[in-house]
């Protein structure tokens, strides 16, 4: 049994009684709603999917250049090398300026620059710049032991006096510095 719904009925200008909807007709009338609106969400959404695959394929071409390993590589590769002497080395170059600067230096810049600290005022037992009574024993004892002594440490005075950027011919320079300046 099929219902129908009649819907009051009202005259029409020309007097004849309107035509009353039928439960087909009202479905049909339904099914064509459900559809335009089902068709018009399926489109934007269609519209959506297709800006965000623009959106991603552009982000993604970031992402397809990015290469870790170099990435790694970059940030564990060494901060400076070492030169081995007797090895030709692309910086050997930049060491030999250095070296060069550093062999400029006269006796009186490495004093004043490593030496003072302790041989100014005689810490640990250090014989003063200018003090002829504490010098005179170690003069004697020959400059060849007074530069072996500075280049090798003496009781409380470490190797090269902690002037570790000083040649051995550096360090004879401000021995005879020292020496000539406590005679």
């Amino acid at each position: 049994m099929a219902f129908q719904y009649n819907l009051p009925v009202s005259r029409c200008p020309d007097g004849s009684s309107p035509r009353t909807t039928t439960n087909q007709e009202i479905a049909l009338s339904q099914d064509k709603q459900f559809y335009s609106t089902f068709f018009a969400i399926m489109g934007g959404l269609a519209v959506l999917a297709v800006i965000l695959i623009l959106i991603a394929t552009n982000l993604t071409t970031d992402v397809a250049d990015y290469k870790p390993e170099e990435v790694v590589v970059e940030n564990i590769k060494p901060v400076g090398k070492v030169n081995v002497a007797g090895e030709s080395a692309p910086e050997q170059a930049e060491v030999a300026v250095v070296e060069t600067a550093a062999a400029a230096k006269s006796g009186e810049d490495i004093y004043n620059g490593s030496c003072m600290a302790c041989h100014a005022a005689g810490v640990a037992g250090a014989p003063k710049l200018g003090d002829a009574a504490a010098w005179a024993p170690r003069i004697a004892a020959g400059m060849d032991s007074l530069v072996a002594n500075a280049i090798n440490g003496l009781n409380a005075m470490p190797p090269k006096g902690l002037c570790m950027t000083c040649s051995d011919d550096d360090l004879k320079a401000v021995v005879e510095y020292m020496v000539n300046n406590s005679q």
